[in-house]
């Protein structure tokens, strides 16, 4: 028996990347999942049906509240229920590093809205089907720059600081309806969409904060994924509003 038999999940930003990994490691511990993506995520979905698991994808724009809306209803239509949201979704491999004084109002309101806004409009879309049953996982991600700061990416920073305000908010929200929130905080971590858009800056800063870990090696997908179904499992049914810092040890509070 896997740890998430019977539990169904939605996790958004599940087609590539991390949110491919946890999909992936999810589905193997014996959940249904729904792989909500602006993109295409229909080669998640063939590589879990490939392992003997069950998935579908439905095209989701987090910033839409219609849209996170639509991949709620589709999951409880197709599967009958939610259990778990991995609101993974969020920008950070798409955008230039700058200053924060060049920054342009655009380019910050675009974070806010899938960084910030996409979180909580998917917990607000999955909340009332947590609620039914008395019982749900919500798992944020945020990033340990949350904590440590940096130059270059003030908007996705403080976007990312804000999703740890809101689990903890959220946490005291639902509690009294049986709802777990918690977060995880990735370090930098080497997926496919951050090595092909490393510039040398990029690949100058990773290897700084490499040297700064307590276990000095690139960071994986995988070394991700079993805090995702620890937090998805009823092995942390005791635990909500917390944030888990994964970085090898650059990050420790």
């Amino acid at each position: 028996m896997g740890r998430l038999d019977g539990r169904v999940a939605v996790v958004t930003g599940g087609g590539a990347g991390l949110g491919a990994a946890y999909a992936k490691a999810m589905a193997a511990e014996g959940a249904r999942l729904v792989i909500a993506d602006l993109g295409d995520g229909s080669s998640t979905v063939g590589i879990i049906e490939q392992a003997g698991g069950v998935a579908m994808a439905v095209q989701t724009d987090v910033s839409d509240q219609a849209a996170c809306d639509n991949m709620v209803a589709e999951a409880v239509r197709a599967y009958g229920k939610l259990d778990i949201l991995v609101a993974n979704a969020g920008l950070y491999a798409q955008l230039t590093r700058k200053m924060g004084t060049e920054i342009d109002v655009e380019e910050w309101d675009k974070v806010m809205a899938v960084n910030v806004r996409g979180v909580w409009q998917s917990a607000k879309a999955a909340v009332p089907e947590m609620q039914k049953q008395g019982y749900g996982k919500i798992i944020n991600i945020s990033s340990s720059r949350a904590f440590k700061g940096g130059p270059g990416m003030l908007h996705y920073d403080t976007s990312k600081g804000a999703v740890i305000g809101m689990t903890r908010s959220l946490a005291r929200e639902l509690g009294d309806d049986g709802i777990r929130v918690n977060a995880i905080a990735p370090g930098a971590t080497d997926t496919e969409a951050y090595l092909a858009g490393e510039t040398e800056e990029m690949r100058e800063s990773r290897a700084r904060g490499l040297n700064q870990r307590a276990l000095k090696r690139a960071e994986t997908p995988e070394d991700l994924v079993g805090t995702c179904v620890f937090l998805a499992s009823a092995d942390s049914d005791f635990m909500t509003g917390q944030t888990i810092v994964v970085d090898g040890g650059g990050i420790m509070w």
